[in-house]
C-alpha cells in the first residue's frame, strides 16, 4: 500500500509538472502568434530614425523606445537601492542578530512582503506629495519616487532570500575560514557568501523581475503616456508594462492591440536580458570572490 502511494505521488507530480510546462508554452507560443506580424522598426521608433534616437537627438512619440529605455532605468535604480540594502540586512539577520531580533525583523519583513504592490505606491505617492509640499516644488511623482517604492517592495525577497542561504550552509563550510585564522568579517566575505551566492542570486533575480513588471507601483508614481526618455532622476517616465496596460484598455482598432502584444514580447526580452545579466554576474562574482580567497 505504501510502495503504490509513493508511485501515485510520483505520477502526480509528473502530471502537475507537465501541465506547468504545457501552460507555459501555449502562453510564450500565443503571444508570439499574436505579436510577432507587430514587431518591427516602427513598433519600437515610430516614424523617428533609429539612430537618431539612439543617440537622444530625436525624440520617439509614436514608438515604444522610450518605455524600454525607462523600464531598464528604472529596473537600474530600484536594483541599485534594493540590493546592497537587502543583502547586508540578510548578513546581519543570519550572522549577527539575536533570536529575538530575528524573530522580530523576520516578522517585519514577511508583513512588509505581503503588502499589496498598490498600497507601496500610494506609499509612493504620498511621499512625492509631501515632499512637493514642504521641500520642493518642482518634486513630484518621478522617476527616482518610483525606484524607491519599487525597492521597498522588493526587499524583502533580497533580505530573507540572503538571510536563509547563509543559514543554510553547512557547519563544516561555516568552520573552514575559522580554522585557518580568519576572523568573523573575513570568514563571512570569502567563505560564506561565495557559498552562498546562488540563493542570494535567486532572490535578487526575483527582485528585478518584479522591478520590471510592476504597473501600480508605476502607475501611481511617475509613469505617463508621453513622457519620453528621462532626462533626470526627478522626471516623469515611460514604461512598458504601463503601455500595455494602456494599449490594452485604450485601443482602438486590431493593429494598435497587436502593438500591444508586440511589447509584451520585448518586455519578456527585456526581463530575459535582465536575468542573463544577472546569472553573468553571479558566475563572475562566485569566480572572482573564490579567487580572491
Amino acid at each position: 500500500m505504501q510502495g503504490f502511494a509513493e508511485k501515485a505521488v510520483v505520477v502526480f507530480s509528473w502530471i502537475m509538472t507537465i501541465l506547468l510546462c504545457l501552460f507555459v508554452f501555449l502562453f510564450i507560443g500565443y503571444l508570439l502568434i499574436q505579436g510577432l506580424p507587430s514587431l518591427g522598426r516602427e513598433l519600437i521608433f515610430g516614424q523617428a530614425d533609429p539612430l537618431q534616437a539612439l543617440l537622444g537627438r530625436a525624440r520617439v512619440f509614436d514608438g515604444i523606445f522610450p518605455a524600454i529605455v525607462g523600464t531598464l532605468c528604472l529596473v537600474e535604480l530600484s536594483a541599485t537601492l534594493a540590493v546592497p540594502v537587502g543583502v547586508c540586512s540578510g548578513i546581519y539577520l543570519a550572522e549577527y542578530a539575536g533570536p529575538g531580533m530575528k524573530k522580530l525583523s523576520g516578522m517585519f519583513f514577511d508583513i512588509l512582503a505581503g503588502i499589496p504592490s498598490i498600497v507601496i505606491g500610494l506609499f509612493g505617492f504620498s511621499l512625492a506629495v509631501f515632499l512637493h509640499n514642504h521641500f520642493d516644488d518642482r518634486i513630484g511623482p518621478c522617476l527616482l519616487i518610483s525606484s524607491l517604492s519599487l525597492a521597498i517592495l522588493v526587499l524583502p525577497y533580497i533580505v530573507r532570500s540572503t538571510q536563509i542561504s547563509l543559514e543554510e550552509l553547512s557547519p563544516g563550510i561555516r568552520r573552514t575560514g575559522l580554522a585557518l585564522g580568519a576572523n568573523k568579517l573575513q570568514n563571512i566575505t570569502y567563505v560564506l557568501i561565495p557559498n552562498a551566492l546562488s540563493g542570494i542570486s535567486s532572490g535578487i533575480i526575483l527582485a528585478v523581475g518584479r522591478c520590471a513588471e510592476d504597473t501600480a507601483v508605476m502607475l501611481l508614481t511617475g509613469v505617463v503616456a508621453t513622457a519620453g526618455v528621462p532626462s533626470s532622476l526627478l522626471s516623469q517616465y515611460e514604461a512598458l508594462p504601463f503601455y500595455i496596460y494602456y494599449i490594452s484598455n485604450q485601443y482602438t482598432n486590431p493593429e494598435e492591440l497587436a502593438g500591444g502584444y508586440g511589447a509584451s514580447l520585448i518586455l519578456l526580452g527585456v526581463c530575459a536580458f535582465l536575468f542573463m545579466l544577472a546569472y553573468g554576474m553571479k558566475k563572475h562574482l562566485s569566480y572572482w570572490t573564490l579567487y580572491r580567497a
